[in-house]
């Protein structure tokens, strides 16, 4: 297919709109986002100055591709995601997109070779156009999920600790540093500042009655347990149309955080629970939840097996370093 890539460092509302609308359509077809969160959220609110996005146009000028490239990460080196339509793939459109997003990331002073690609959902043809270019797994996270309506053992706090909801206005601080503490080893988390938690506060799913925050006899916060529900029924205002599409509400396992110094009382399985009961009593009538939790990290998939999870989905993280492969259009 012939494809007209643009690289370009912001988008303009018609723009934004014409991602989203193919987000959608990728959403609706796979069953799951093919972009993360903060890539989400920086299309709709801005975010990064040193980001490029990646736009491949049919040759109507339809938009077909989108991929994000993200640069500032000096240490890990730059990040991009992508999405193609349906219709589109196997067709090379997507080969073309990541070759792009080679050159853009080699073009950055010091980092050729260290792009990295996230594929949201395991896919045989993402793997292998990534082989073929040269690439590697790095990192795997699994989704795992339950049903809300199996038993659920009760949330038992340890001694001393209280748990509550979070006070929008009060407890971001407190939070914050929290939370720096409690993923010292997972700067993707723990790095998080006030802007990035306020951007997640502006968003339509914050709920503060389920962001669970676990206090000890003195009023330190020592755990957290943020849950979320995604999914509503919503409508999308994509500039010159809007529609509404039903999605079937899960819930989320979406951060559980724990103080260093009370790993190991059972603090955590407890804020687990707890966060699954609030789920559980929502007014959605919630049948499911969510959780992503890294591949090697045996601890937690022990703990979320325990409790009723299992595995469902995985997201894989390819970086550049590896001879190319044999070539399949993808």
């Amino acid at each position: 297919m012939s494809v007209d890539l643009a690289v370009q460092r912001r988008l303009d509302a018609h723009e934004v709109a014409e991602v989203l609308d193919l987000i959608d359509d990728v959403s609706r077809h796979d069953g799951s986002t093919p972009l993360a969160e903060h890539v989400m959220l920086h299309l709709r609110h801005g975010g990064d100055a040193d980001v490029r996005h990646v736009l491949a146009r049919d040759p109507s000028g339809r938009l077909i591709g989108y991929a994000h490239l993200d640069v500032t990460d000096l240490v890990e080196g730059p990040s991009g995601e992508l999405a193609v339509r349906p219709e589109s793939r196997r067709q090379d459109v997507g080969r073309a997109i990541v070759e792009e997003l080679m050159r853009q990331s080699a073009a950055v002073p010091g980092e050729r070779g260290r792009l990295r690609l996230w594929a949201h959902g395991e896919s045989a043809p993402a793997g292998r156009l990534a082989a073929s270019l040269g690439f590697t797994r790095s990192r795997v996270l699994w989704q795992m999920r339950r049903s809300l309506y199996a038993a659920l053992a009760p949330a038992r706090l340890p001694e001393g600790v209280t748990l509550r909801p979070f006070r929008p206005g009060e407890d971001e601080a407190a939070w914050l540093d929290l939370n720096a503490r409690a993923f010292a080893d997972l700067p993707d988390q723990g790095s998080w500042t006030a802007d990035d938690l306020r951007q997640r506060m502006a968003e339509p799913w914050f709920d503060p009655s389920g962001f669970l925050l676990a206090e000890s006899k003195d009023g330190t916060l020592v755990g957290f347990h943020w849950t979320k529900v995604h999914g509503r029924e919503h409508a999308h205002d994509h500039g010159d149309h809007t529609h509404d599409h039903p999605h079937q509400s899960i819930g989320e396992v979406y951060v559980v955080g724990v103080d260093p110094a009370w790993q190991g009382t059972g603090l955590g399985r407890a804020l687990v629970l707890a966060g699954l009961h609030h789920l559980r009593g929502a007014p959605d009538g919630l049948g499911q939840v969510m959780l992503y939790v890294d591949a090697d990290n045996v601890r937690a998939i022990r703990l979320y097996e325990a409790l009723g999870f299992t595995r469902w989905d995985t997201d894989v993280l390819y970086r550049q370093g590896a001879a190319p492969e044999g070539r399949a259009p993808v």
